[in-house]
This record gives C-alpha cells, structure tokens and sequence, in this order.
C-alpha cells in the first residue's frame, strides 16, 4: 500500500512539476499567483514523498527483530535510529502544516485578485463591494413620513462615536443604498434623521442599516 502511495505522489510530483515549467517556459506573462499556487503543490508533493518513504523505513526498523546476540552498544544505535526517524517524520508533518497554511494564504490571495480584476471592468461589482463592506453604524427601527412632521427616521445607534447631530449616512439594503439621511438629534435612545435631497423612492424600512457612505 504505502509503495502504490509513494508511486501515486511521485506521479503527482511530477505532473505538477511539468505544468510549472511548461508555465515558466511557454508562457511568460503567467500570473504570479498561478506560479505561487503550482510552487505551493510541488512544496506539499515533496514533502507528503519524504514523509512516505520515512514511515517505510520506520516500519522496516520496527518489524526487523533485535538480534539476541546485539550487543548493548549496537541496541542504543538502533534506538536511536528510530528516535531520530520519529524526529524527522515529526518534523515533515510540521512541514507539511505550514505549506497547507501557505497554500491556503495563495488560494485566498488568488480570489482576492480575481475580485480586483472582475472589478477594474465592472463598476458595478466594486460599488456592490463597497457597501457590502462599509461598516455597521445603525439600523432604522422606525420610518415616518406625514404631512405633519415631514419624513424622520428612529435610529438604533450601533456605534455611537460616529454618530453625532449632522453625521451624514447612507441606508444600505442588501448591496444597495437607498438614500442618505442627516442626523438631526443623538440621544441615550438612539437618533433621529431625516432624508436629504435626492432620496430614493424607495421607503426605509426597520431593519435597514445605516453606514458611513462609501467613497465610490
């Protein structure tokens, strides 16, 4: 079993060996990031074969008997062979982890990139972004539009360092904005908006959250 499994990494090893210099040599301008994440691959292969063939040798020296004639100098040798064949296996298994760790961090770094480049050609996708992740500020408990007191909205203050009377922010809905509010009163409670020129037509509802607008 573990000779079929050393077979299998070997062929692996050298597959993605052989994309990577086709890589390298074929193509140039190949993306950094499909480099690191093949440079990643041959890391662990290596790693996984060396780990492989010290196990093998491992159980060779376990299921080999002690001679009865060894002597006590020759018994304190093979101890130590298989202390340091354990030692070193310990070692490729934390090898191991940290080019997992590494590949995870190129894997990531690749969508990260691949987010930047879908974005430089679709505005759109970059402003849903944004919103997405514009910070948390406060949620709208409460709308009211009468002819009486005009259109107010009852804020729930999440992070009250940026609220204050006059802070501007946006009302986000899923990866759209609404409108932007004007805070016109900051109390224990929460605050108190209103609408500002150019509001949607869409109404606030509870549950919609307020942000500091995104600079687009």
């Amino acid at each position: 079993m573990t000779i079929l499994l050393g077979a299998t990494f070997a062929l692996l090893l050298a597959a993605v060996v052989l994309s990577f210099q086709g890589m390298k040599d074929g193509v140039r301008n190949a993306p950094q990031d499909e480099i690191a994440r093949l440079r990643s691959q041959i890391d662990q292969l290596r790693i996984e074969q060396d780990r492989l063939a010290l196990e093998k040798q491992l159980r060779e020296v376990r299921e080999n008997p002690v001679p009865q004639t060894a002597g006590p100098s020759e018994i304190e040798k093979m101890k130590a062979d298989l202390a340091r064949k354990e030692a070193e296996i310990a070692a490729l298994a934390a090898e191991k982890e940290d080019a997992e760790k590494k590949a995870d961090t190129y894997r990531d770094e690749a969508g990260h990139n691949a987010q930047r480049k879908l974005e430089e050609s679709d505005n759109e996708l970059r402003r849903a972004r944004m919103i997405r992740d514009a910070l948390l500020i406060g949620r709208v408990t409460e709308y009211v539009n009468s002819p009486e007191v005009g259109a107010i909205l009852v804020i729930e203050v999440v992070m009250a360092e940026h609220v204050q009377s006059g802070t501007i922010l946006a009302i986000r809905r899923n990866t759209g904005i609404l409108g932007r509010v004007k805070v016109t009163e900051v109390s224990a409670e929460g605050a108190i908006a209103s609408p500002m020129p150019g509001f949607g037509q869409i109404d606030p509802q509870p549950g919609d959250e307020l942000i500091i607008p995104p600079q687009f």
